[in-house]
């Protein structure tokens, strides 16, 4: 059985999935808004706007999000915690820092430090797609639903591609296969280029047989520069059922060219084409 969810420790670009997806709107919040009207709207920041403490709460903010990014879990947690020392009201902080709280999987600090945010700015879409992804990873999926439900109720949320995305990803933990078929097509409907919406789509797609589609998904992949080992190997096989050998062929000399010492490249020695 071919693994449904990509490998986020093995794929460089599943950061743009759900947990450094999610981070980067904490600083699309940092950069664009404050408070929130009822519809999630927020009003554009401009520096008059900005009291002293929370400029110096952002910049903090600013440093935490550089030093996540860089894997320096410990340090951004410090910057954040700074960040709250000088604006104990800023809302994007409490976000970053259930973000981090969910890497360092302490699940029931990073619920804490959502619901502050989202007490702090009611019905912000970024923040209930954090949310979201966290009730997921706690297979706590009818939540995660309805915050992602929420999020996408608002009108002006901007980043639907990203949420149907995750939604659908949680989705096909939960078991959903055909509710996240469709979530995952409204993702590629908002945003065909995202490589862990394409590569999701056409593994499901594989998996329940429909090897034209999924062909059709998984090419335009890997003739993308976001092709890696295993969207390569599900290529491969989705080319075998195709009965298309000159093109599992290329995609196999790509493979062992490009990750010669890849788990896939050892299955398709194998011939283990079920794995």
């Amino acid at each position: 059985m071919s693994r449904m969810v990509f490998n986020a420790q093995r794929a460089c670009w599943l950061l743009c999935l759900v947990m450094a997806a999610a981070s980067t709107t904490v600083l699309t919040g940092c950069a664009s808004s404050t408070g929130s009207a009822a519809d999630g709207r927020a009003d554009l920041v401009t520096e008059s706007d900005e009291s002293s403490a929370r400029k110096r709460a952002r910049i903090r903010l600013e440093l935490a999000m550089g030093y996540l990014e860089q894997g320096k879990t410990s340090i951004a947690l410090d910057e954040v915690k700074l960040a709250l020392v000088a604006d104990p009201n800023f809302a994007d902080a409490y976000s970053l820092r259930g973000l981090i709280y969910m890497r360092l999987n302490e699940f029931a600090l990073a619920q804490d430090s959502f619901l502050k945010a989202l007490s702090l700015r009611p019905r912000d879409p970024n923040i209930l797609h954090n949310l979201g992804w966290l009730r997921c990873q706690q297979a706590r999926y009818p939540e995660a639903m309805a915050d992602f439900a929420a999020a996408l109720s608002v009108p002006s949320y901007g980043e639907r591609a990203k949420t149907y995305m995750t939604q659908g990803v949680c989705q096909i933990r939960a078991g959903q296969r055909r509710e996240a078929e469709q979530s995952l097509l409204k993702s590629y409907e908002f945003d065909p280029g995202n490589p862990v919406t394409g590569y999701n789509l056409a593994n499901l797609l594989f998996q329940n047989g429909e090897f034209a589609r999924a062909q059709f998904y998984i090419r335009r992949l890997n003739n993308s520069d976001w092709s890696n080992a295993e969207s390569l190997w599900l290529g491969i096989k989705v080319e075998k059922q195709m009965a298309d050998r000159v093109a599992m062929l290329q995609l196999a000399n790509q493979l062992e060219k490009r990750f010669p010492q890849s788990r896939e490249v050892a299955s398709y020695r194998r011939g283990a084409f079920d794995e």
